[in-house]
């Protein structure tokens, strides 16, 4: 296959949705272990978003990490472009329709409904990055008033994240990326391993049960991190 038929062909575009899609899940378990640690404060009350704060900190301060952030931008851009195309090739190719309709009998409701749950995740995406990653990058705006940990100065991500999910229509819209992220999760992570030739019907069993906690533990700790702070567990 040509580095052209990568971006062209059916199969080289699932290839590239597939091999993008778990950096994007590896992505998620580095993402979501880092955001876990505000829960340090449960079990920690003088903790007070300090082993947050400091995680946050190294990932924007270390020199590889932020060289990965842009190959991590570029990943999500390339799986979103090649998923809305894939999607757009499956519905042309459907365009006369069936003449019994399969319903789940031929493939689940959200395998077939990627793109929509796409589409959602995207419009999460604009809003998580205004609300956490633009402040930090570039404008600075809610991080004014930095913290100090043993003689260095950071940004207060833990003061923001309260601030931010003080509001009530943030933390549903967050609830809302987190179900369509365990739906996407849930057909994604078998597709990519498909993708890529495991095809074991044992092996495929074996991803189907992992997907399934996977999606469900990544898309209940995000949920949780909002509605935590809503509610106040968290201080």
């Amino acid at each position: 296959m040509t580095f052209k038929q990568m971006f062209t062909s059916t199969i080289g575009k699932k290839l590239v949705m597939g091999l993008t899609g778990l950096f994007l899940i590896s992505f998620l378990i580095i993402h979501v272990s880092i955001n876990a640690t505000i829960f340090a404060d449960l079990f920690n009350p003088d903790d007070n978003g300090t082993m947050f704060n400091k995680a946050a900190h190294f990932m924007a301060s270390t020199v590889l990490i932020r060289i990965l952030e842009v190959g991590l931008m570029g990943g999500i851009l390339l799986h979103i472009i090649q998923g809305y195309m894939l999607t757009l090739q499956n519905k042309k190719a459907r365009s006369t329709g069936y003449a019994v309709e399969m319903g789940n009998k031929g493939s689940k409701w959200y395998s077939r409904s990627m793109g929509l749950l796409g589409t959602l995740l995207l419009l999460f995406f604009i809003l998580h990055f205004s609300h956490f990653w633009v402040p930090a990058r570039f404008t600075e705006a809610g991080l004014e008033m930095p913290v100090e940990y043993n003689g260095v100065l950071m940004h207060d991500m833990f003061g923001l994240m309260k601030a931010t999910f003080s509001e009530l229509w943030v933390v549903v819209a967050y609830i809302v990326a987190c179900i369509s992220l365990f739906w996407h999760l849930l057909h994604g992570f078998q597709s990519a391993f498909r993708t890529i030739g495991v095809n074991n019907n044992r092996y495929l069993l074996l991803l189907n049960s992992i997907g399934w906690g996977f999606s469900v533990l990544v898309s209940l700790l995000f949920a949780l991190m909002p509605v935590a702070m809503y509610l106040k567990w968290i201080e």
